[in-house]
């Protein structure tokens, strides 16, 4: 059964990663892409569908000892996990070097004191636990093959092949190391280069080092912004500057239920906010590459504006189920695809215009196909703005006039003008003007209660949506308006759990299926956040900051948060780790430290 949530490492090299559990197992492992086919699916089933486990050898190994202590190096994503035994300790240091050449994932099994015995135990399951591969040897190397696929085991420890599992059993000593290294490669191909274990742990924290050196923050969360930012560089795949919303597809936002998708594509509202938190932070080549990635995913069709597309910037992202996996603590379907990718979210259009306004006005150098984008965005706009559509959050029932889609269609038109304004392009300024005036008015008499001195999920409805906290951030409202006050205060009372944390919107009781999903839901981490930032605004700092703080202490003992928190099992649930989780924690942070609300 694979580990809690919260139990689990990332590693990556920009191009797809990998998670490693307390007890030394990598449960997840997609080659050679972020969107590839799992070789290591357990994660998603039982060991039958692929691990790889190093740590001591144990009487059982149903039950093997997880690390007593385990950390990243530094500012780095290079993992180390420290047993302690009866016969001594032993650490093991995981890794995968940023890429040139084969993907690899490399581990390093380092005596530290006494003789300890270990076991390496590699089961390889392609296409997501399907295909058993051919496992041989090839010049003293072992090899898996299966369809277009092979991956190259090295090692120096002996090996053998038991139960369709290879194994090495070995004893390490104080100052002895021993490196185990899977690569990939086409498997039509010439086999990988022998792996340089030693050299590419140098390389790959030297990478790490000077990448970190450009962050500008120094605040006092730098740990929680620092660890956040390397996460958020870790999902992005380096090739096209793609970001994806989180490296797993199909952990469950309830466990048990069927709320489980794939988010190995990039959003374009999440990728838009990550974008914004790496400008923010002094990151402008992430902030450069993304910019272009957009340019070529929406190049020839930019009305048309999808929600998502894959890393590359491909539209086609068919949704399906993997009926051979029983899904995580049987959380079932296992859906790879998404098929939310052709809704119609006219935030979206808002998120994307954001962004490419702050690139402009954090000095990004000028790009005129960017220009010309955002000018096509908002004459679609112009002719759809009015209509229903799914919102932020996807939901698979009726479409409906949201308000924060509204709002965020007057984001667009607002950044367009100043971008006029500012002598960067041209267009019908006054008409547009107009425009913005009319979505103001048209959001602030239809989506506004005055009964309850609140805005509402959607026109005409009575149930709230904490996408409403982003109306004062997106400038559309000022702090201080008495609608902008009811309606945080409003949210704090209706989506609030005991904890304090923040639901997305109500999906219990009468409500269960407004979405048009069964089940329930947790906290979304990004709305709690939202609400600190909204309290800060409004002069409730204290507040602010302890709900911060709060919420800091949901993260794992490496700093990484999933989607969500259920409140009732007090775990980390969703999708794993989640760009939507750590971008507002870094803009809570920049926040707050920038108005001195922070403890000591």
């Amino acid at each position: 059964m694979a580990g809690r949530i919260e139990d689990y490492a990332l590693i990556g090299d920009m191009q797809t990663a990998a998670l490693v559990c307390r007890d030394g197992t990598v449960d997840w492992l997609c080659l050679p892409r972020f969107d590839s086919h799992a070789i290591f699916a357990g994660l998603l089933g039982t060991e039958e569908h692929g691990f790889w486990r190093i740590g001591p050898a144990h009487a059982s190994d149903a039950e093997p000892p997880t690390a007593a202590r385990r950390g990243y190096r530094g500012d780095s994503l290079i993992l180390e996990s420290e047993w302690d035994t009866p016969r001594g300790t032993v650490r093991v240091t995981d890794f995968m070097p940023p890429r040139d050449g084969a993907p690899q994932l490399i581990r390093i099994v380092e005596g530290v004191s006494g003789r300890v015995p270990m076991r390496s135990a590699l089961r390889m399951r392609f296409s997501y636990g399907r295909v058993v591969p051919w496992v041989h040897k090839h010049e003293g190397r072992t090899v898996a093959v299966a369809g277009p696929d092979s991956v190259w085991f090295d090692t120096e420890a002996e090996t053998y092949g038991k139960s369709l599992t290879t194994y090495a059993d070995f004893t390490i000593s104080p100052g002895e190391r021993i490196a185990f290294t899977i690569s990939w490669e086409p498997s039509h191909k010439q086999p990988p280069p022998l792996p340089e274990p030693e050299q590419s742990l140098e390389a790959t924290e030297d990478f790490w080092r000077e990448w970190v050196e450009h962050c500008t923050y120094h605040g006092p969360y730098r740990e929680a912004v620092v660890r956040s930012l390397i996460t958020l560089k870790a999902l992005t795949y380096a090739p096209t500057g793609g970001i994806v919303a989180a490296p797993t597809t199909s952990l469950p936002e309830e466990i048990g239920g069927v709320r489980n998708w794939d988010y190995r594509y990039t959003w374009l509202r999440d990728a838009a906010i990550t974008l914004s938190s790496l400008l923010r932070t002094g990151y402008r080549e992430e902030a450069r590459a993304w910019r272009e990635w957009l340019l070529r995913a929406v190049a020839g069709d930019p009305e048309n504006l999808q929600i998502m597309y894959g890393i590359a910037g491909e539209r086609e992202l068919g949704e399906a189920e993997l009926d051979w996996l029983p899904g995580y603590e049987c959380s079932a379907p296992v859906r790879v695809g998404n098929g939310a990718a052709h809704q119609l979210q006219l935030d979206v259009y808002g998120e994307v215009t954001e962004a490419l306004h702050l690139a402009h006005m954090t000095g990004l150098a000028r790009n005129d196909y960017a220009s010309l984008l955002q000018l096509k965005l908002i004459r679609y706009l112009e002719q759809h703005w009015d209509e229903p559509d799914e919102g932020i959050w996807e939901v698979r029932g009726p479409r409906r006039h949201f308000v924060h889609s509204k709002v965020m269609a007057w984001v667009a038109v607002d950044r367009t003008i100043k971008l006029i304004e500012s002598g960067d392009a041209d267009g019908p300024l006054e008409k547009w003007r107009e425009l913005r005036d009319d979505i103001h008015r048209d959001v602030c008499e239809r989506g506004y209660d005055k009964e309850r001195n609140t805005f509402t999920q959607s026109y005409g409805s009575r149930e709230l949506d904490a996408s409403l906290l982003l109306i004062p951030q997106m400038g559309f409202l000022p702090p201080d308006d008495k609608r902008v006050i009811g309606t945080i205060e409003a949210i704090q009372r209706e989506l609030s759990t005991a904890d304090g944390f923040i639901l997305r919107y109500p999906t219990s009781g009468e409500n269960e299926g407004v979405d048009g999903l069964p089940g329930d839901e947790g906290a979304f981490l990004a709305c709690s956040f939202w609400m600190a930032d909204d309290l800060a605004m409004i002069g409730r700092v204290d507040e602010a900051r302890k709900l911060f703080e709060k919420l800091l202490s949901l993260r794992n003992d490496l700093g990484l948060l999933a989607e969500e928190w259920d409140p009732r099992l007090k775990r980390q649930v969703g999708n794993f780790p989640q760009a939507f989780s750590h971008v507002p924690l870094i803009d809570t942070a920049l926040r707050l430290t920038a108005s001195g609300a922070y403890g000591g």
